[in-house]
């Protein structure tokens, strides 16, 4: 792990790249973060990176955003957060807001072969980050074993409560039966966040979850309403990225503010664009009929629903880095950890390979794929370019 910390420009700058070239959803932007941080820059050693994966993965929230929150706290304190976030989630929130503009211009663009390309090059990515991190979490049978029973209870149980479960499951039996030693030496991290501050952020987080909804009750305020709304999908959600978009509708259909239609379409719109599918927020924002929208709309939506995860992870950080010192929960994180890879190891199987790999055509430019970034060592951008070009250029054959 290098000792040198990065400025907030930089971590900027690092996010904003990911931020133009993350696409393929939650579980893919882990596999490029992975890339990023742990095998190029070295920011983290592999277990601390899979820690941090497992306490997001406890956490309501995008999990994704609350990662990359994390890395930004860990180089730069709060300002690197924010410099994380910023980066990775402005483009997608303004491509998405410029969309809600011109929903009948662009919404011919949404099958094109050059998305279906970005698609497949998910799979590789995700392949990628399962097979790197099964190598340093999985080296035994029984953690072998873990990660399978962790991908078929995700399988049989394709919710937020599957994923739960498994990561409970993989948490008692690494404490049952994988001593400390087991687990690998701990690399203490350092994320600049006092205790003080860490239990601020939870008292905010818990009043606001209680006082919004009576503020906006009481005031009829449409800006309280919608941070309110907002606030609550981000708030209450485990897993993350589509698992918000039910709670999403129900907040935003029924009273009429985004018809079916322009839901829909901003739905199809936000599976086009790189970065956290959170994003989608600014999209519901800026299209709906009451005001305030348009782009002021989109950014107290996007603000809202994104608020809970910054506390959320203030709030964690300083007890989390504690806790996995334990040795008892080193055990834990150990089985924990071998979850998390068969969760992974799912999710590379549905959606991802589900929804990319239709064809024979498919599976060669997701091979080819996979080949680039794990032999050639070619940065994921490029791959990420030359994928979509790949897809066009199939759609075109076809």
């Amino acid at each position: 792990m290098t000792e040198r910390k990065a400025s907030a420009l930089e971590v900027f700058r690092i996010f904003l790249k990911l931020g133009l070239t993350s696409f393929g959803g939650p579980v893919a932007h882990l596999g490029y973060f992975r890339d990023e941080f742990v095998k190029r820059r070295r920011w983290f050693d592999e277990k601390s990176y899979a820690d941090l994966l497992a306490l997001c993965q406890f956490l309501p929230g995008p999990a994704s955003s609350q990662v990359g929150i994390a890395i930004g706290i860990s180089q730069a304190g709060l300002a690197g957060a924010a410099a994380a976030w910023l980066g990775f989630t402005m483009p997608s929130a303004l491509a998405l807001i410029a969309f809600a503009y011109g929903v009948d211009f662009a919404g011919g663009a949404l099958d094109s072969g050059w998305l279906h390309g970005l698609k497949v090059v998910a799979v590789a990515v995700v392949a990628q980050a399962v097979w790197g991190m099964a190598k340093s979490l999985c080296p035994d049978r029984l953690r072998i074993t873990l990660a399978a029973l962790a991908m078929l209870v995700v399988i049989a149980l394709p919710t937020s409560l599957g994923q739960i479960v498994a990561i409970l499951a993989g948490g008692i039996i690494g404490w049952r039966f994988l001593p400390a030693a087991a687990a690998g030496a701990t690399v203490p991290m350092q994320y600049p966040v006092g205790k003080g501050l860490a239990i601020g952020a939870w008292i905010v987080f818990f009043a606001l979850l209680a006082l919004l909804p009576a503020a906006a009750q009481v005031t009829h305020d449409q800006t309280l309403a919608l941070i309110d709304s907002f606030y609550r999908s981000g708030s209450l959600v485990f897993g993350g990225g589509h698992v918000v978009l039910p709670l999403l509708q129900a907040e935003v259909i029924p009273p009429g503010w985004v018809n079916s239609d322009a839901f829909l379409a901003g739905y199809g719109a936000a599976q086009a664009v790189p970065g956290p599918l959170f994003t989608f927020a600014a999209y519901l924002g800026a299209i709906m009929q009451p005001q305030p929208n348009g782009i002021a709309g989109g950014l107290i939506c996007l603000a809202a629903i994104f608020l809970p995860s910054f506390l959320l992870i203030v709030g964690a950080l300083p007890f989390w880095e504690g806790l996995r010192a334990n040795p008892a929960v080193q055990s834990a994180l150990a089985g924990v950890n071998a979850a998390v890879v068969g969760l992974l190891l799912a999710a590379l199987y549905t959606p991802v390979w589900t929804s990319a790999i239709l064809s024979a055509r498919d599976f060669a430019l997701g091979i080819v794929a996979f080949i680039l970034l794990v032999f050639w060592r070619m940065p994921p951008w490029l791959v990420v370019v030359l994928s979509a070009a790949g897809g066009a250029a199939l759609a075109a054959w076809i």
